[in-house]
């Protein structure tokens, strides 16, 4: 699909489910061919966005086309088109990772000499092929992540919907998945990837952030970074750590204040290094290290979600 034909748009899309909104009037698009990273925090829409984006949960109020087709009134145009590989492992654990894939193949409806030319291509490119006899059940994480991406793609879909697909896998695994995923878009593959994880939406062309059920920016990762901050990010390591966690709000060129593993960040005026320290010493905090960074983007979405930037470009 070219590349400046839209894969998605949406428009207002909206979702309840009694008289909870789940998803808020959102509108956003997705370039053909790009890799598009939905992310937020657990119960942030995300979910029940991708949902609606396969044909699988029709939308309250709102629309939204994938491919082309109206996905409340051609859902089954939509899934005929897309892979949908989701958060949870859903594939049949009794059966081996051959097997599988020849299940899905018959799924798809694909003929037999081409389900078994692609099931062969695909245990090459991740590998599996030592492995296509053994059965789901004995795989490791990382193992079963790659089976269900080749049950997603065994039709070669114009688009590939990923729902939060490297939750629970190791690190290593998770940068192997994404080398997959950076040869599918290569290759011409629209990619709509939801994620809670920030670091991995740096492999994004276009980032949507969401909160609360309302997308609350959609810009790639440096426009993210370069506008949508209110101060200048200090990284802190100091001692002990949950009294400054206290304190700092207290300080006036202090906006935000969060904990990064072992440090804080703090979002401060670009000056207000000497008046942080000084603050702190004063209250019996030892200042390790305070030194100016530059954002994550969690800083950022820290950041939009306690004041919102209107980072969201037009849909008309």
């Amino acid at each position: 699909m070219p590349q400046e034909i839209d894969a998605v748009v949406a428009t207002d899309l909206t979702r309840q489910f009694g008289p909870f909104t789940a998803v808020d009037h959102i509108s956003f698009r997705v370039r053909g061919g790009e890799i598009f990273g939905f992310l937020g925090p657990n119960g942030s829409g995300k979910t029940t966005t991708i949902r609606i984006l396969c044909g699988l949960l029709a939308p309250t109020a709102g629309r939204a086309e994938v491919l082309g087709y109206d996905v409340a009134r051609e859902p089954e145009a939509v899934k005929a088109r897309i892979g949908y590989m989701s958060q949870r492992f859903s594939l049949y654990s009794d059966l081996s990772v051959r097997e599988n894939l020849e299940f899905y193949a018959g799924i798809y409806r694909l003929p037999a000499a081409l389900a078994r030319a692609r099931i062969a291509e695909f245990l090459e490119l991740v590998q599996l092929t030592g492995q296509a006899g053994r059965r789901v059940e004995h795989l490791s994480g990382g193992w079963k992540q790659r089976l269900a991406l080749g049950c997603a793609i065994l039709h070669r879909p114009q688009m590939l919907f990923l729902d939060e697909p490297t939750g629970g896998v190791d690190p290593a695994s998770r940068r192997e998945f994404w080398d997959l995923i950076y040869a599918l878009a290569r290759a011409g593959t629209t990619i709509f990837c939801t994620t809670h994880y920030m670091d991995e939406a740096e492999h994004c062309q276009t980032i949507a952030l969401m909160h609360q059920g309302r997308l609350i920016a959609c810009a790639s990762p440096a426009t993210l970074k370069a506008n949508a901050m209110r101060g200048q990010v200090w990284e802190l390591a100091c001692e002990p750590l949950l009294a400054a966690l206290d304190l700092l709000p207290q300080v006036p060129e202090v906006l935000e204040v969060a904990i990064y593993g072992s440090l804080l960040h703090v979002i401060a005026s670009a000056e207000a290094g000497p008046s942080l320290r000084a603050a702190l010493e004063a209250h019996g905090v030892h200042v390790l290290r305070l030194e100016p960074i530059a954002p994550s983007l969690e800083d950022v979405f820290i950041s939009l979600a306690q004041s919102p930037v209107d980072l969201r470009p037009p849909t008309g």
